[in-house]
C-alpha cells in the first residue's frame, strides 16, 4: 500500500515553498564556513558546467529572436563562456564578504541584571520575481545562501531554459557541499498562475523582492499578500546649479545618462538653473548628441538648441515621469534650486538625484530637501550600486522606506531577534 505525503495534494508551487521553509530552518544556524564552502562549490560547478549552461541559454536566445525580441533585451538574456566565468567570480566575491548572521546590532545589561542582545537572523524564505537576466538567478541564490536564507526564484519564461540549467548546477553543488539543496529552487511552472501562487504564499514565503520594470513591480506590490520590498524604478535627476563647474557638469550628465542606459540608476531628467542655462546648455546638448542621446526638451531648453548638433524633440507631460531606459532624456530649465526640488518631489521615483554645484550652501540645501534613497553631490547617479558603495553584490535597490532603503546587500537580507538572558529573573 502506497503512503501519501500530506503535501501530495498541494500545488507544485506550494510544495516548493514548504520545502524551502524546511531548508531555511536547517540553513539558518549554519556557521559561515559551511556557507562559504557551498558558495565556492557553486562557483567551481558553474565553470565546470559552462558548456551545459551556454547550450541551454542558446535555446532561450534563439526563441527570443524568433519572437522578435529587441537586441538590447537579447543581450541581457545572453550568456557566453566569458559571462559565466564572470558570474562565477562574483559568487566567489560573495563568499569573501562578512557574514551578517549573528552580528550583535546592540546590547547591554539592564539595571535588573538581565543581559539583552539584538542579533541579526535570516529573513527565512525569500522569493525573487525577475525578468530576463539569468545572472540574477545566480546573484540572488548566492546572496540568499550567504545570509542564511532559502530562495524561491521565479524568472521570466523567456529565460526558462537558462534558469533551469543554472539552478540545477547550483542545487547539485549546494547539496554536494552538505547544505540542503532545497535552499535554492526554481518556482515550478512558466505560467502567470505560478507567479500569483508565489505572491499569495503568505506564511510560507517571508518576503518577495521584484526586480524588473515598472509594470512588474506594480503588479507584485498591488497583488501580493506576502510582504514586498519594492526595488527601484529609477526616474533619476541631474540638477545643474547656478554655481556649477560646467566641465564637471557635462561629464557627470553624460556619465549619468549614457554610461549604461538600461539600468535603474541612469539619469532620465536634466534640470538646469536659469542663470547657467545659456553657458551650459549648448555645450551639454552637443555632448549628449555625441553620446547618441535624444533630448525631450521644454521650451526654455529648446531655445538653446539652435546651432547645436542635438537631436531635440518637444517634451510632453509624460516625459517627466518616464523611466526611458534608452538613449533619451527629459530636460527643463528651472528658476531656482527650490524649483528643481519641487520638480523632483513631483516626478521622482525616489531612487537617485544629483546636484552639480561649487556652492556648499546649495549642496547642503539640496541634500536636506531631496528625499530619495541616494542624493549625490558632484557625482554621477550611476554610483548608486551595492558594488560601488563597497557592499559587495546587491539583491536590488529598494526605493521604499520600511526594512531597507537603497542598495540591498547582505545585512538587508536579515531581520533581528532579541536574546534575553537572566538568572532566574521574574517580572515584579
Amino acid at each position: 500500500m502506497t503512503t501519501l505525503s500530506p503535501y501530495d495534494s498541494l500545488s507544485p508551487v506550494t510544495r516548493a515553498a514548504y520545502r524551502a521553509k524546511a531548508a531555511a530552518a536547517d540553513l539558518a544556524p549554519l556557521p559561515r564556513a559551511d556557507k562559504d564552502d557551498a558558495l565556492l562549490a557553486v562557483a567551481d560547478a558553474l565553470e565546470v558546467r559552462t558548456a551545459e549552461i551556454v547550450a541551454a541559454n542558446a535555446r532561450d536566445v534563439a526563441r527570443a529572436r524568433e519572437n522578435g525580441t529587441s537586441e538590447s533585451v537579447v543581450d541581457r538574456l545572453t550568456l557566453t563562456p566569458e559571462r559565466v566565468r564572470a558570474i562565477a567570480a562574483d559568487v566567489r566575491d560573495v563568499a569573501k564578504l562578512p557574514d551578517p548572521v549573528g552580528e550583535i546590532v546592540r546590547g547591554n545589561t539592564l539595571p535588573n541584571g538581565i543581559d539583552l542582545r539584538q542579533v541579526r537572523v535570516p529573513l527565512g524564505v525569500v522569493g525573487i520575481i525577475y525578468e530576463a537576466r539569468p545572472n540574477v538567478t545566480v546573484d540572488a541564490a548566492a546572496l540568499c545562501l550567504k545570509s542564511g536564507n532559502a530562495v524561491l526564484l521565479r524568472g521570466s519564461a523567456s529565460a526558462y531554459e537558462s534558469n533551469t540549467a543554472l539552478v540545477g548546477v547550483i542545487r547539485d553543488a549546494v547539496g554536494g557541499a552538505g547544505l540542503p539543496a532545497d535552499a535554492v529552487q526554481l518556482v515550478p511552472g512558466e505560467s502567470r498562475e505560478s507567479v500569483r501562487e508565489l505572491m499569495r504564499a503568505r506564511g510560507l514565503v517571508d518576503v518577495l523582492i521584484p526586480r524588473g520594470g515598472a509594470s512588474l513591480i506594480r503588479t507584485v506590490v498591488s497583488e501580493s499578500t506576502v510582504p514586498v520590498i519594492e526595488t527601484g524604478t529609477g526616474n533619476c535627476h541631474v540638477y545643474v546649479d547656478a554655481d556649477a563647474d560646467i566641465d564637471m557638469a557635462i561629464d557627470i550628465l553624460v556619465n549619468s545618462k549614457a554610461q549604461r542606459v538600461s539600468v535603474c540608476n541612469a539619469a532620465e531628467t536634466l534640470l538646469v538653473h536659469q542663470d547657467i542655462a545659456a553657458a551650459f546648455l549648448p555645450r551639454a546638448l552637443d555632448a549628449l548628441a555625441e553620446a547618441g542621446v535624444t533630448v525631450h526638451a521644454d521650451p526654455r531648453v529648446l531655445a538653446h538648441a539652435e546651432g547645436t548638433r542635438a537631436t531635440v524633440v518637444e517634451a510632453v507631460p509624460e516625459d517627466w515621469e518616464t523611466e526611458y531606459l534608452s538613449y533619451d532624456i527629459a530636460a527643463a530649465v528651472v528658476d531656482s534650486l527650490d524649483k528643481a526640488v519641487e520638480h523632483i518631489r513631483l516626478w521622482s521615483s525616489g531612487h537617485t538625484e544629483a546636484i552639480v554645484t561649487t556652492s556648499q550652501q546649495a549642496a547642503r540645501r539640496f541634500t536636506r530637501l531631496v528625499d530619495s534613497t541616494t542624493v549625490a553631490v558632484n557625482a554621477s547617479t550611476r554610483f548608486t550600486d551595492g558594488g560601488q558603495f563597497g557592499f559587495g553584490a546587491e539583491i536590488g535597490i529598494s526605493t521604499q522606506k520600511l526594512h531597507a532603503r537603497g542598495p540591498m546587500g547582505l545585512p538587508e537580507l536579515t531581520s533581528t531577534k532579541y536574546i534575553v538572558t537572566g538568572d532566574g529573573h521574574v517580572r515584579p
